[in-house]
């Protein structure tokens, strides 16, 4: 596909690949030979893969789709991590392809490779860079269900389905995904092994599993405390659900009490500890330790799970939140020590607020916007303090003045 670039067009990629498309967008080229579209796109590609896709960012034979295509497909983190899921075997299936980020990944291990992809402009550049990337791959540019139908059996299948209307709306369920898994269900278990299924990190994780009756494991993937998929492995065996919350290098995982045909719910985490030493009513003080749990385990909520797993104990019931009288180096989210508690009484506010300018702020279940609160507290962002906003168990409305550890 590099041979339909022409070289004053791959000379003007090289020269500008550090600067910003907008502003060369508005100079155009002096050289009517260069084809100025592609250039922009590739270059805005190769500086969105510099951070998304490092390891192609440093292939220059590369070619990247439009601003879309590279929004929405995976970080080579997250593919990664995929792979890892897939694992290995004789046969693997990517049957919603797109530019091929995580069938690139995940087909890693896999003697037989199978891209499928409606978008032929899709296909074309997928073809070209698993050809650069010495990845020998069969590219079939097809719907999904047409392929499915005369699809043999593989170990694994992997789908991305699309997740907007005909209006060009998000949605939110299974069953109004492009394509319909829901629809495709009875084929796709007969005809693969296992099947991954990626869905936005937005949909409701039990209502998946109750709606899909074979779902194994749950993977709730976030990078740097940002929830990015909802990961959900299918198969056909009777097995406690697994639900994994992930966020970088720290994992969380919790196992359910009963198959998974049978009910989504989450009972037992692993490894158990010793509960905390904080009474249900008693008021976490000065020095005392305060955690928030990072963002897939507030996506998963497994709230009571962290309390067992943990010695910690939840601030209220819809806090999340969590105090102990123990810094605990491991636990999976934001770790502070507490300054200072305080009620939103005027006069304690002023003496707890002393000195104090500029603030951090996060609500859990309080009656005010951050912003809301930050201009009655006369607070500017930022800077080295965290108020934690929250109602306690008596009702009370309540500030946590902390400073951040770890």
């Amino acid at each position: 596909m590099t041979d339909a670039i022409n070289h004053h067009t791959r000379d003007f990629i090289r020269q500008h690949q550090h600067d910003d498309v907008r502003q060369l967008a508005l100079q155009g080229s002096k050289n009517p030979e260069v084809d100025l579209t592609m250039a922009l796109q590739q270059i805005a590609g190769r500086q969105t893969a510099r951070k998304k896709l490092p390891s192609w960012a440093a292939i220059d034979d590369i070619l990247y789709p439009p601003h879309l295509n590279m929004e929405q497909c995976s970080s080579e983190q997250t593919a990664r991590y995929k792979a890892v899921l897939a694992g290995s075997g004789d046969s693997f299936v990517d049957l919603t392809g797109g530019f091929g980020v995580d069938f690139y990944w995940m087909s890693q291990q896999f003697k037989q490779r199978v891209y499928i992809e409606q978008n032929a402009e899709l296909c074309t550049l997928a073809e070209h860079n698993f050809h650069v990337l010495n990845h020998p791959t069969s590219v079939y540019c097809c719907d999904t269900a047409t392929y499915l139908a005369d699809m043999p059996h593989v170990d694994v299948a992997f789908l991305d389905p699309a997740r907007r209307n005909e209006h060009g709306g998000r949605t939110y369920d299974i069953k109004d995904c492009t394509p319909n898994i829901l629809e495709l269900l009875p084929t796709l278990r007969k005809k693969a092994t296992k099947v991954v299924l990626k869905l936005s990190p937005m949909f409701e994780w039990r209502k998946a599993v109750g709606d899909l009756k074979c779902v194994t494991e749950v993977h709730i993937v976030s990078v740097d405390n940002e929830c990015k998929e909802l990961l959900l492995v299918l198969e056909s065996v009777k097995a406690p659900l697994l639900l994994v919350c992930i966020n970088n290098d720290s994992i969380f995982e919790v196992t359910s009490s009963q198959p998974t045909t049978n009910s989504p719910h989450i009972a037992t985490p692993h490894p158990q500890r010793e509960k905390a030493t904080l009474s249900l009513g008693e008021q976490p003080t000065v020095n005392t330790y305060l955690y928030e749990p990072n963002a897939s385990i507030m996506k998963a909520g497994c709230f009571a799970q962290l309390e067992q797993s943990f010695p910690v104990r939840q601030l209220s019931a819809n806090s999340h939140l969590f105090v102990s009288p123990d810094e605990i180096n491991d636990f999976p989210g934001r770790r502070f020590q507490i300054s200072t508690v305080t009620s939103m009484n005027k006069k304690e506010l002023k003496q707890s607020l002393a000195g104090i300018t500029q603030a951090n702020i996060t609500i859990r279940n309080f009656p005010m916007s951050v912003q809301q609160l930050r201009q009655k507290l006369k607070l500017k962002e930022g800077g080295n303090v965290y108020i934690f906003a929250t109602t306690g168990q008596d009702g009370a409305h309540q500030l946590y003045i902390c400073r951040k550890i770890g």
